[in-house]
């Protein structure tokens, strides 16, 4: 493992009177920030999430993984799939982040997971090109297909070789989005990548996509979604 700087803090990310927790892990010199949009049921504690988010920040970039929903609401079990009120929620902590001191000058990509991944997708269409990648880990991006025409964000859905139904939803999806998009499929994993070795193939590949979108980007201009 790489011997890096870094900076972890837990932070409140204020969302009119809700309050959102998230763990912001700052890489000493970044390429970028990271945004982890979770799947129903998780949070920012994922074990699999926080995995990535360190092989990321080994390869220099920052990340905040962030509750989607507080522990009140997402005892509704509906809301963890209201992909409306997760898309409200992914816009403004992007922009708390494009605000925030610490991260505010970083060219941002989302990483999605699951039923996250639609939200990532539909955020980025709403925000064009402030998101300058996106990652999806055995994602629902079918969810979101009624913007995915407007996607223009680079985009890459990995999916488990065994997950044979995402696996078609994904194509489904690849081939409705209106960008760059290219589809990995990890064989022998499947939906939570837990088998050995497959989710640090994909953290590799979403470091390798970042690295290609975001790095070379960190001194574009910046707008803020209202």
């Amino acid at each position: 493992m790489k011997s890096i700087k870094q900076t972890f803090k837990e932070v409140d990310v204020a969302i009119g009177e809700v309050l959102l927790k998230g763990n912001l892990r700052l890489a000493e010199e970044p390429k970028g920030i990271i945004l982890f949009s979770h799947g129903s049921g998780s949070s920012r504690l994922s074990i699999r999430n926080n995995y990535v988010a360190s092989l990321l920040l080994e390869e220099g970039f920052s990340s905040l993984l962030f509750d989607l929903l507080t522990a009140k609401e997402d005892l509704i079990y509906e809301n963890r799939f209201d992909i409306e009120l997760l898309t409200e929620r992914l816009v403004k902590v992007t922009n708390w982040a494009i605000n925030y001191k610490e991260t505010k000058k970083l060219p941002i990509g989302y990483f999605g997971a699951s039923t996250g991944a639609a939200s990532a997708l539909k955020t980025a269409a709403q925000m064009g090109n402030t998101i300058k990648a996106v990652v999806s880990r055995g994602g629902r991006p079918d969810l979101a297909m009624p913007v995915l025409k407007d996607i223009k964000t680079p985009t890459l859905l990995i999916v488990g070789g065994d997950d044979d139904v995402v696996i078609e939803l994904n194509k489904k999806a690849k081939a409705a989005i209106g960008g760059i998009c290219e589809l990995k499929i990890v064989e022998g994993a499947t939906h939570l990548f837990p088998e050995a070795g497959k989710l640090e193939i994909v953290a590799k590949l979403t470091a390798e996509w970042f690295d290609k979108y975001l790095k070379k980007k960190a001194k574009t201009e910046r707008n803020v979604y209202k």
